[in-house]
């Protein structure tokens, strides 16, 4: 990591801003249309799982150790063969090109150069092989099941010809929830932008507006397949090399109903915020789905992490990395690629700073005994 990132901006009068997560999303905020802006930032239900997240996040503490040597800090670590400069990577999000006309071109650059894994959306707003050929980080596909398995099984192979490193089956998400704000905008994907990996047939129904109703939402209910169980899992796993993870598990049951079915890793994730309202929080389930898996396999915080100081957090409760949503895309929306490269840069930076004032010089020195959560005596050190 280059400790000598340029954060900050000109301002017209020639004084250096110094720019924070909170500045990029005030900055999308500014820029993207109303309806644009509720889709990529809105919640189900009555959204109280937008806050719930950070809430969670907020009352961990860290429990520092002294007289550590700290002088080299290597935040680097390992996800399914992957290299990374530090244990983030950027989560699936649809249609990239809402915030920017380069889309997933411009993220796959800056994840690359940045170091950070960058899962790709089904609903990506590039193709897959373009992704991939400015990609210079690892790549991971994310997937919902569809009713069509032949559509499914041609991305796949796509993905597995491009270079893509493992899969993600979004799991949470049989149907996409009521959202408030895109049933009050009528919602559609705008002209000029589709999921361009999925014919326009598949695709159809995400474009049509009607008052009153999300396209989204009639997209899901049309075309996602409900039906499926544990063990449709098999025909996935069967069907590629490549390693399968599931993306929103939030319980210790389905944790390690995961390992015995063979997955490669788990993601602890409430969607964003967007599926189902008064749920725990996943920073509020990783403890419990850690214990679970028992070492069976990988898993991932997603959803929340606003400083770098989260990393160390889920670090502590067992996580191996931790995904990054919104923030990538008010980067996106802010300035490109440079954007998302400077929003991944700050969290890398932030987290290196947390490492030394915890005294933990490398990624394996956090654990539970590094995290007190009032309320939760599960969470001990042991």
């Amino acid at each position: 990591m280059d400790r000598h990132t340029d954060l900050g901006r000109r301002t017209e009068n020639g004084e250096n801003e110094v720019l924070r997560l909170h500045t990029y999303e005030a900055a999308a905020r500014e820029r993207l249309p109303g309806p644009v802006w509720d889709f990529l930032a809105g919640g189900s239900g009555t959204e109280s799982m937008l806050t719930a997240g950070r809430e969670a996040l907020d009352r961990i503490r860290l429990r520092p150790r002294c007289l550590v040597d700290v002088s080299r800090c290597d935040p680097r670590t390992d996800l399914l063969g992957a290299g990374l400069a530090a244990p983030l990577g950027i989560a699936p999000m649809a249609y990239h090109r809402l915030a920017h006309p380069e889309g997933e071109v411009a993220t796959a650059r800056a994840a690359g150069d940045v170091g950070a894994l960058l899962t790709v959306s089904m609903f990506a707003s590039r193709t897959l092989e373009d992704i991939a050929a400015e990609a210079g980080g690892p790549l991971w596909l994310q997937l919902y099941w569809l009713r069509r398995r032949e559509v499914m099984l041609d991305l796949i192979r796509r993905a597995e010809a491009a270079g893509y490193r493992a899969l993600v089956l979004t799991v949470d998400a049989p149907r996409v929830a009521y959202r408030p704000r895109d049933a009050a905008n009528g919602f559609a994907v705008p002209p000029g932008i589709r999921a361009v990996n999925l014919s326009p047939e598949v695709m159809a129904a995400s474009h049509g507006s009607r008052d009153g109703e999300s396209a989204v939402a009639r997209h899901s209910r049309e075309q996602f397949d409900a039906s499926i169980t544990w063990e449709d899992l098999a025909w996935l796993r069967e069907a590629t090399s490549l390693p399968v993870v599931l993306k929103g598990v939030l319980t210790g049951e389905d944790a390690r109903l995961a390992v015995e079915h063979g997955v490669a890793g788990v993601i602890v994730s409430n969607h964003g915020g967007r599926q189902l309202d008064f749920a725990r929080s996943a920073p509020e389930c990783l403890a419990e789905v850690v214990d679970a898996v028992d070492g069976g396999c990988r898993v991932i915080l997603d959803g929340s992490i606003r400083h770098g100081a989260d990393l160390a957090k889920a670090l502590c409760l067992g996580a191996d990395a931790v995904l990054i949503g919104r923030p990538v895309l008010w980067g996106l929306a802010h300035s490109g690629a440079e954007g998302v490269a400077a929003v991944l840069r700050l969290v890398v930076e932030e987290f290196e700073e947390t490492m030394a004032l915890m005294g933990a010089p490398t990624v394996a020195g956090f654990g539970r005994a590094g995290v007190t959560y009032p309320g939760c005596d599960h969470l001990a050190a042991r």
